[in-house]
């Protein structure tokens, strides 16, 4: 991306925010609980994994209650899947508008990973009501959430905009990508503490951008939860490579979408 490209999207910047609108009242036009089904999804899979891994199982969770220890790393990783599931057909699914509109097409999966901020928004009230309960005490580490958020949208968009590209030329990847995510998910520390890793296999799993969206987001919320700053940068500097490779290989293949698509 060049300085001209920056200075386009600033340019398009209400078109950004009207396709971030549009999505958000798309995902729940005739939806019978509306924004509810941004709490349902995570609450019901920390119902599911409490049950399963918190109680049956009896998965450690680092001293924490199991249910807020899984919601809290839940939340981020549900705006990261369902906006990559949606930002994926983002082009796909507007190709009219490919064809005969002249616009920056980086703004149709920007948008959904915009629009996917009001879910994380209102997911996070529950979390707040879940610490209360639990009476889980902040810290000053809770001033990291916006910039470990920051990451974890620039990851999403990262990821969103190779997908969104591939699936153009390849119809394949719609199929490819909830397959993915399901195995992404055991990949990462979601159900279970990174104190079950062995410390020699822990450098790798940084390599896993998610690791440190879910571990940092985690430590931000639970004060006991100490920084691995090592293996969190090692997580956040491969999300940044991961949105600027995102952003080479879109832009190298927007040239030929309204021929493909």
């Amino acid at each position: 991306m060049t300085s001209d490209s920056f200075a386009e999207l600033w340019r398009y910047r209400e078109l950004l925010y009207f396709f971030a609108w549009r999505e958000v009242k798309v995902r729940y036009r005739q939806a019978a609980f509306g924004v509810a089904w941004a709490v349902i999804q995570p609450l019901f899979a920390m119902v599911i994994f409490t049950l399963l891994f918190g109680k049956l199982a009896r998965v450690p969770s680092e001293g924490i209650p199991y249910p807020i220890f899984c919601y809290t790393a839940l939340l981020p990783w549900t705006y990261f899947s369902t906006v990559l599931v949606l930002a994926s057909n983002s082009l796909v699914n507007n190709d009219s508008l490919l064809t005969k509109v002249y616009f920056p097409r980086v703004l149709l999966p920007a948008g959904t990973v915009l629009a996917g901020l009001v879910d994380l928004v209102i997911g996070s009230f529950l979390l707040v009501g879940l610490m209360i309960y639990y009476h889980v005490r902040t810290s000053w580490a809770l001033l990291f959430c916006p910039l470990v958020i920051l990451v974890t949208m620039l990851l999403t968009m990262g990821v969103s905009m190779v997908m969104a590209a591939a699936n153009v030329r390849y119809r394949d990847v719609r199929h490819a990508v909830p397959f993915l995510l399901q195995i992404w998910m055991f990949a990462t520390p979601i159900i279970y503490p990174v104190s079950m890793i062995p410390q020699r296999f822990r450098p790798i799993l940084a390599l896993n951008p998610c690791w440190g969206m879910v571990n940092a987001f985690r430590a931000c919320v639970f004060p006991g939860l100490p920084f691995d700053f090592r293996l969190i940068g090692t997580s956040i500097g491969v999300a940044l490579v991961v949105f600027l490779g995102g952003a080479y290989y879109f832009y190298k293949a927007e040239k030929s979408f309204a021929d493909v698509i």
